[in-house]
């Protein structure tokens, strides 16, 4: 399995966390809509993986989509972010952990390969682990194998991204963030990934921002392009550099989000 071509980098991501039982007629939704980038987890606390995989199923029958045309990216959650619907032995060496996990994902999702894999975040707040550090590696070594053509790290600061890239064989190429606004929109960490040719993706970009994006400027902005607000958001993050994350549940507002390459935004 080849690594990812800047080509097959999607620009923008349908996100299926928080969905529970619409989690599979949703992501058939998104995927008719034209969405080709599907963001999940193992993680049933907060997603549903395997709805996703029926959606998936259901779309290659129908002939709406075939595997090598989707971005499929799943994550591995540590015990503390998960509840009592382990995808793993939490007694497992935190390896063995990573391929159960993994080894779950491909089953929930039917396929034999992840096009990204990435850790959901640290064991801690402040800082790297040990436990870190050996998933890394079991993340790393599923990317040796071929089994996944890209790592990732989400929820992560920028004294941690700086920490796992002085110390990993294998860079992450993703980095995803919840992105605020007042914290212009993760400057610090969009930063660093632009030094090291990281891709930074931004879930919550319009829910994490709701006061800011009521704005006059913002809303004088959608007028003079004759668009919605969060196609100016998605706009902007793009032009910025980032790769957008969506999750929304209307059909109309998902056709919105990704008709937004035809114009660009002034500096």
């Amino acid at each position: 399995m080849n690594e990812l071509t800047p080509e097959e980098i999607p620009h923008m991501m349908y996100g299926t966390a928080w969905k529970e039982e619409e989690t599979a007629p949703l992501t058939m939704m998104a995927i008719t809509q034209g969405f080709r980038a599907i963001d999940t987890a193992n993680q049933r606390k907060h997603y549903f993986e395997a709805g996703v995989g029926h959606a998936l199923s259901h779309a290659y029958e129908e002939g709406i989509v075939t595997r090598d045309e989707l971005f499929l990216q799943s994550k591995f959650t540590y015990v503390a972010g998960q509840d009592h619907r382990l995808p793993y032995d939490p007694d497992a060496p935190f390896a063995v952990q990573v391929a159960q996990s993994f080894d779950s994902s491909l089953q929930h999702l039917g396929t034999d390969f992840l096009d990204s894999y990435v850790l959901h975040g640290p064991s801690q707040r402040s800082g790297l682990s040990r436990a870190d550090f050996e998933v890394w590696s079991a993340m790393e070594a599923l990317f040796a194998e071929g089994k996944t053509r890209a790592l990732g790290i989400s929820n992560v600061t920028a004294e941690q991204l700086r920490e796992l890239l002085a110390s990993a064989d294998v860079a992450p190429l993703f980095v995803q963030n919840r992105c605020f606004a007042r914290a212009g929109w993760d400057l610090d960490v969009r930063k660093i990934c632009g030094d090291n040719d990281i891709i930074y993706q931004g879930f919550s970009l319009l829910t994490a921002n709701r006061s800011e994006l009521q704005h006059p400027d913002i809303r004088a902005i959608a007028l003079r392009h004759e668009r919605h607000i969060p196609q100016i958001i998605f706009r902007f993050a793009i032009d910025v550099g980032m790769l957008p994350l969506t999750g929304t549940t209307d059909p109309e507002h998902m056709r919105q989000d990704l008709d937004i390459l035809d114009f660009r935004l002034s500096d």
